[in-house]
C-alpha cells in the first residue's frame, strides 16, 4: 500500500498488461505470471560473502503475460516508462552454436539472460508484455523481480523440474552474465520464495531459509524511496566484492563469511585501511543479520531497531555505498517517538531506506521526514508478501 492509501493492485498491473499485448499482437495472452521485488531489513553487502540476510517479498511485483507462437523469434515488449528505448525487442531463441548476448535496451538484457539460463528445454518461441510497480533503481530489487517473472514465465510454457533454488540460481546467473552486476543471491532466492507474512532469514551459503514471523499488527514497514536513482553496473559494487574477496584471501579464508574480527584484527598490517574497513562491515553485519533475526521473533522491536541504525552507521561509514539523501531519510525518522529503526536498503547510492516503528506513529513520521527532506520522496507502507506465482486470467 502506498502512503496516499491506493493499493498497489496485481490486479490492475495484469489488466494493464493484458490491454497491451492485445493492442500489440492481437488476441489475448494465454499465460499470466508475476515475482515481487523485495525488501531487506537487514543484512547488506553480505549475499556475495555467503553471509546471513534477513529479506521479505514485497507487494510491489512484475506482471508478464504472453503465448507461445510458432518459429523461433520472440517479442518482448515492456510497458513502464522508465526503462530505456525501445520498448520492444525481438530476439531468436538460443541455440548452442549462437547463445543470446547483451546489447541495447538494457532492460531486455535480464530478459534475454533468463531465456540462456533456462534450465528447461526445448523452449517455444513466445511473444509477451511486461509491466511492473517496482520503482527502477529504487534499491528493491526491479532486477530480480523481472528476471524471476520471465522465469515462472517460462515454466508454464516448458515447465522445468520445479527446483525453486535452482531457479533462483538460474536468474542470478542471468544478472551476472547478460546484465553484469555480480549479485548475491538474496534477491532472486526471495523473489521465489517469499512467504505472506514471513521475513526470510537466509543463509547465503548453504541455501537454507528460515521464515521469521512479521504479523504483528501495531508494527508497519515503512519503505521511503529517496528517489535518487542509482545504478549498479558502474565500477563501484563490483570494486566492493574484490575488496572483500581479496581481505579473504588474505585472512586464509575461503569468504568472509568464516572470518571472526579477531583473524581481521590479527591481519591489520596486511591490509590497507579500505579493505579493512570493508571487511569490518562484512563480519559485524552478519553477526547483526543472526541478532535481528532472533529479536524479531521475540519481538524485541528496540533491539532490532538498534541492530537496523547499527547497519546503516556501518554501510556509511566503513562500506560506503550510503548518500547524503539518504542519510537524512534515517536521521529523520530517528528523530520521532515511537520508530524502532532506520537503514538504508539495497545497494546503496540511492534508492530507499527501510524504517520498523508503530502503527501509530505513521503519519507524523511521514509528514516529518517530508518536511526534513529537500527532495521528492516517495512512502510505501507494506507488509511480507508471496514469492513468484501464476496470475489467472479469468474472470478479469
Amino acid at each position: 500500500m502506498a502512503a496516499d492509501g491506493n493499493v498497489l493492485d496485481v490486479a490492475a498491473l495484469l489488466s494493464a498488461a493484458r490491454r497491451a499485448y492485445e493492442r500489440s499482437y492481437g488476441g489475448e495472452a494465454q499465460v499470466a505470471v508475476c515475482a515481487p521485488g523485495r525488501v531487506n531489513l537487514i543484512g547488506e553487502h553480505t549475499d556475495y560473502n555467503q553471509g546471513l540476510v534477513l529479506p521479505m517479498a514485497l507487494p510491489l511485483v512484475t506482471v508478464m503475460v504472453g503465448s507461445i507462437t510458432s518459429g523461433q523469434s520472440c517479442s518482448v515488449e515492456t510497458i513502464a516508462e522508465s526503462v530505456d528505448e525501445p520498448k520492444r525487442v525481438d530476439f531468436d531463441l538460443p541455440t548452442e552454436s549462437s547463445p543470446l548476448t547483451r546489447g541495447k535496451p538494457a532492460w531486455a538484457n535480464y530478459v534475454k539472460g533468463v531465456v540462456q539460463h533456462y534450465r528447461g528445454r526445448p523452449l517455444p518461441a513466445f511473444k509477451a508484455v511486461l509491466a511492473s510497480s517496482v520503482p527502477l533503481g529504487g534499491g528493491l530489487s526491479s532486477s530480480a523481480s523481472l528476471e524471476v517473472a520471465v522465469y515462472t514465465f517460462l515454466q508454464q510454457l516448458c515447465p522445468d523440474d520445479g527446483d525453486e533454488i535452482a531457479k533462483a540460481v538460474a536468474c542470478q546467473q542471468a544478472e551476472h552474465t547478460h546484465a553484469g552486476v555480480p549479485c548475491g543471491i538474496m534477491d532472486q532466492f526471495v523473489s521465489v520464495l517469499g512467504k505472506q507474512g514471513h521475513a526470510l532469514l537466509i543463509d547465503c551459503r548453504s541455501l537454507e531459509a528460515v521464515p521469521v514471523p512479521l504479523t504483528d499488527p501495531s508494527l508497519v514497514i515503512l519503505i521511503t524511496n529517496s528517489n535518487v536513482r542509482h545504478s549498479l553496473t558502474g565500477s563501484e559494487y563490483s570494486s566492493r566484492r574484490k575488496q572483500c574477496e581479496n581481505a579473504a584471501a588474505i585472512l586464509g579464508k575461503s569468504s568472509l563469511r568464516d572470518a571472526t574480527m579477531q583473524d581481521l584484527e590479527g591481519s591489520q598490517e596486511s591490509l590497507d585501511s579500505v579493505t579493512y574497513r570493508r571487511a569490518e562491515h562484512v563480519i559485524k553485519e552478519i553477526e547483526r543479520t543472526a541478532q535481528a533475526a532472533e529479536a524479531l521473533k521475540r519481538g524485541a522491536y528496540k533491539e532490532f531497531g538498534k541492530l537496523m541504525v547499527e547497519s546503516h552507521n556501518s554501510l556509511r561509514d566503513l562500506y560506503e555505498v550510503s548518500c547524503p539523501e539518504l542519510d537524512v531519510l534515517v536521521t529523520a525518522a530517528m528523530e520521532l517517538d515511537g520508530v524502532f529503526g532506520s537503514r538504508m536498503t539495497g545497494g546503496g547510492f540511492g534508492g530507499c531506506t527501510v524504517t520498523l516503528l508503530q502503527a501509530d506513529a505513521t503519519e507524523r513520521t511521514i509528514k516529518h521526514i517530508q518536511e526534513r527532506y529537500k527532495g521528492h520522496p516517495t512512502f510505501y507502507i507494506t507488509t511480507p508478501s508471496e514469492g513468484a506465482r501464476v496470475l489467472s486470467l479469468t474472470g478479469n
